[in-house]
């Protein structure tokens, strides 16, 4: 075990642990990142909306954050798994897969959600190529083609209403009884917008590349992509609830508006807190998380220069 705390362990090494690593490491502090490796927009093969890398690989962005932070030898990066976390005495005891110790003053979570697609065959061949979950993400790709929207409940009206401004010829599947008024069903109506409540039993697609949707009644449904109101996203850390940190009816971890728990010293950010973030999202967020903990730390040590 490591007897000297750092200053701050962020666990998750993705856009917004990077980069309050990067404010954090450029402030002076000794910090630590432990990333598993294995993000969740790994699937996607391309990258948007985050300027001055719109385009690029996801994993192309990460390997240029990895050589930049390089430079500030007070920052190190740990391919590792945090498996416990407890608090004691005012730190983080951190202990980790590969069996390392590491106590630390403060601790940002940064670890986003897992997603867990319907169990329907084909969906995970087209995930991330040709069926996505963030329009501003992947809706230039696929603006004005014939697309199918999945999904349903109370999320479903405002989601089909936003892709609807990529393309006009949508067909909305809900794998079941739609779950929206009969007022709603007249406004895709007069939009030319197809509702389908036939469970869907498969895609099909070929390299990736959406073709059909498949349906119980035995239909078939041509499309060339789409998108899905929910990927049946969770959280992918359940550190920060074994600390005592709630849960909202969303399923994102309770924070105030710069990310700081009820938990004193202990920050969740990203895609853990918003559910959805964005590459450019969750890097600004590290970024105030980042600014805020340095803030703390700098208060707290003019207080103790007070000190007779």
């Amino acid at each position: 075990m490591n007897s000297e705390a750092l200053d701050v362990v962020i666990i998750g090494g993705g856009p917004g642990g990077l980069s309050a690593a990067l404010v954090l490491g450029r402030s002076l502090r000794k910090v630590m990142v432990i990333d598993e490796g294995k993000p969740r927009n790994r699937v996607t093969a391309k990258a948007h909306g985050f300027l001055t890398r719109d385009g690029m690989k996801p994993s192309e962005i990460r390997e240029i954050a990895h050589e930049q932070m390089k430079h500030y030898r007070n920052v190190q990066i740990s391919k590792d798994v945090v498996e416990i976390v407890e608090k004691r005495d005012g730190l983080f005891v951190i202990k980790t897969r590969n069996e390392k110790t590491i106590l630390s003053k403060k601790m940002i979570v940064a670890t986003g959600m897992k997603d867990h697609l319907p169990g329907i065959p084909g969906m995970k061949e087209v995930y991330g190529k040709t069926l996505f979950h963030c329009p501003y993400c992947d809706g230039w790709e696929r603006k004005n083609e014939t697309l199918a929207v999945f999904g349903n409940g109370k999320a479903l009206m405002p989601f089909i209403k936003t892709i609807y401004n990529w393309s006009k010829d949508l067909i909305v599947f809900t794998n079941g009884k739609a779950d929206i008024s009969e007022e709603e069903k007249q406004q895709l109506m007069q939009r030319n917008i197809g509702l389908i409540e036939s469970p869907v039993t498969a895609i099909e697609s070929t390299n990736g590349k959406l073709e059909k949707v498949v349906l119980q009644s035995g239909d078939v449904v041509s499309r060339k992509g789409g998108f899905m109101v929910t990927t049946g996203e969770r959280q992918a850390s359940a550190i920060p609830a074994l600390l005592g940190v709630s849960l909202n009816e969303k399923g994102e971890y309770e924070t105030d508006e710069h990310g700081q728990t009820n938990i004193e010293g202990l920050f969740v950010i990203g895609d853990a807190k918003n559910t959805f973030t964005s590459l450019v999202g969750a890097a600004s967020q590290g970024y105030e998380a980042g600014v805020k903990i340095n803030n703390e730390f700098v208060e707290e040590k003019w207080v103790d220069s007070d000190s007779p």
